[in-house]
């Protein structure tokens, strides 16, 4: 049996399921942000392609950002599972509830973060891209003009430039949304150092 303290078992069988919690939680919200986001921005990118072709590549950006939320769940998860330790070979568990609720704690702040900055890049990219199509075009639908190469004249250079400014602040936006997951990630990794093994009798 693991210490006793005062009545409390600091080692219980059941505190590495707070653990597994953690982990599993982790992966499962910052996936869902990361496919929301990918889902929402990649609506916009495919409306944006229709007005305007030539910037479906320049516009991938919100994708790819919502699809490093993903990554950054996966990273944690791996960080708490590998710190779940086993039983002892006479099968004291060693993994402290001090253990499992920084685990728990750790997957929820990252996953929820990531959560959170899915949703943003999402709606962000969905309508930023779909507004610099509309600005680069100049108001005209490719498919109905016909006008897929990079020619137009004076009022298309202007168009264009003024597309840009719009990209400026739209990447300025994305990368502050990808922060927040950032964020989380961060003070997870913190809580994933902090540990407290007990010590078999």
């Amino acid at each position: 049996m693991t210490t006793v303290t005062a009545g409390y078992d600091g080692c219980p069988s059941w505190a590495p399921l707070f653990g597994y919690m953690g982990a599993a939680s982790c992966t499962v919200l910052a996936n869902f942000g990361s496919a929301w986001g990918t889902w929402k921005a990649g609506v916009g990118v495919c409306n944006m392609g229709v007005i305007y072709p030539q910037g479906v590549i320049k516009n991938i950006v919100p994708i790819v950002m919502a699809g490093v939320l993903g990554i950054y769940g996966l990273i944690v998860s791996v960080i708490i599972t590998q710190a779940i330790s086993e039983p002892g070979a006479t099968n004291n568990n060693t993994y402290s509830v001090y253990n499992g609720y920084a685990h728990l704690a750790a997957g929820l702040c990252c996953g929820c973060s990531c959560l959170a900055a899915g949703g943003t890049i999402g709606i962000i990219g969905d309508v930023g891209v779909r507004e610099f199509g509309n600005k680069a075009s100049g108001g005209k639908r490719a498919w109905a003009t016909g006008a897929e190469d990079d020619s137009g004249g004076t009022s298309a250079v202007v168009a264009a430039e003024d597309a840009n400014k719009l990209y400026v602040g739209l990447l300025i936006m994305l990368i502050f949304s990808e922060a927040l997951a950032l964020y989380g990630l961060i003070v997870a990794l913190i809580l994933s150092q902090h540990s407290y093994v007990c010590k078999a009798n």
